[in-house]
């Protein structure tokens, strides 16, 4: 799971910080969600960065 820290629009939808990433619905690719994570993107920005589930049990 990812969670957006730089807001960013995406195939007309718009990701808010804090919101999760993708959304419902979404699939992401490995490369997307590579580029997303990084600086090496056309904005030089990290918008998503990735969260440990943890266990609820």
């Amino acid at each position: 799971m990812y969670k957006v820290v730089s807001r960013f629009k995406e195939n007309k939808h718009t990701y808010e910080v804090g919101d999760v990433y993708p959304k419902e619905g979404a699939q992401a690719t490995k490369a997307r969600l590579k580029e997303l994570s990084s600086t090496k993107n056309k904005y030089k920005l990290v918008f998503i960065e990735e969260v440990q589930e943890n266990d609820k049990g």
